[in-house]
């Protein structure tokens, strides 16, 4: 047996055996309090853990330490999951993010996928997988939440029609994303790892007078031409003309469609 393999029969126990309760606090966590998670995590993951308290209800796992973190079940569907940092963040804006040294938590999102396949019943192909980090006026929560999730069967054939224009410098898609028509940036980043900052990557690419704070970030798992790993990195930017608020998770799919038909089922 791999040692993915082993590692994800491990972790789907762990979910059945704390799925349910779970789900309960986290729709709560999602109530008008724009600090409710922070409260959970903070007051209530973090002290279960530290009393070794497992599972760390509401939470699914906490790790501690320096650049600690939680992943936390959603409200929204069978499959999706939050990665939360431990540290205050309040989200894309934050400063903590671009310092030297801060923490990859995208990369900590993308390992975590295997909370999705676990919930999936089985390892998905990485281009089934997403990672959406809102804006701060698309967002109902202000502590930095990742969001873990299958990426909408839409968007993901249309990305796969635009590959040959992404490069590996930020640049707006030739075409708008479904299901809203909204505008991206996009680039390529090569590996089966995310071996870079998307945050700190996006930050750099910025003109002069743009924030972080209009900003949402998309990581998707990919494949280029040649069939070798990698990933699609997805920006999109506030616009009143439009209506885009920057909540980039409309290009996920709760339902997990492309997953379930990809098993052939319903």
């Amino acid at each position: 047996m791999s040692k993915r393999s082993h590692v994800w029969r491990r972790w789907c126990t762990c979910i059945l055996l704390s799925l349910g309760a779970a789900a309960a606090h986290a729709t709560e966590a999602h109530g008008e309090d724009r600090n409710a998670l922070w409260a959970q995590i903070h007051d209530v993951c973090a002290v279960k853990a530290e009393q070794h308290v497992y599972p760390p209800s509401p939470c699914i796992d906490v790790q501690t330490g320096v650049n600690g973190y939680v992943v936390f079940k959603d409200r929204h569907g069978r499959y999706q999951y939050l990665l939360l940092p431990l540290a205050r963040i309040p989200g894309i804006e934050s400063p903590v993010l671009l310092k030297p040294g801060a923490a990859n938590y995208l990369a900590r999102a993308w390992n975590a996928r295997l909370y999705v396949e676990a919930a999936l019943g089985t390892t998905q192909s990485r281009d089934v997988i997403s990672l959406v980090v809102n804006s701060p006026a698309g967002r109902s929560q202000d502590q930095l939440h990742i969001h873990i999730d299958c990426v909408r069967t839409d968007v993901r054939a249309a990305i796969d029609r635009m590959l040959p224009d992404i490069g590996e410098r930020w640049n707006w898609l030739p075409q708008t994303l479904p299901p809203d028509g909204h505008r991206y940036l996009a680039r390529w980043v090569s590996g089966s790892d995310l071996r870079i900052d998307p945050f700190q990557d996006l930050a750099r690419s910025l003109v002069p007078g743009d924030t972080m704070a209009m900003h949402s970030l998309v990581v998707l798992g990919a494949y280029s031409s040649t069939g070798k790993p990698g990933f699609v990195l997805l920006s999109g930017r506030i616009d009143a003309a439009t209506r885009d608020r920057g909540n980039a998770d409309d290009l996920q799919d709760v339902d997990c469609a492309i997953a379930r038909h990809a098993a052939g089922q319903p």
